[in-house]
């Protein structure tokens, strides 16, 4: 998970280089739906390690 943290930080590192433009508000929208998709993940991930205790 850092890992992927660290590749969005440079992806909005350059997305600000840009501005705000088509291609930040295409970046942005990347990144809102990698956002939610993960954090899915986590709560199932979550939730399968509380319940298989």
């Amino acid at each position: 998970m850092l890992n992927y943290s660290i590749v969005f930080l440079v992806i909005a590192l350059i997305a600000a280089l840009f501005g705000f433009s088509g291609i930040a508000a295409g970046a942005a929208e990347i990144a809102k739906i990698l956002f939610y998709i993960f954090l899915v993940i986590f709560v199932i991930s979550l939730l399968t390690g509380f319940f298989s205790k």
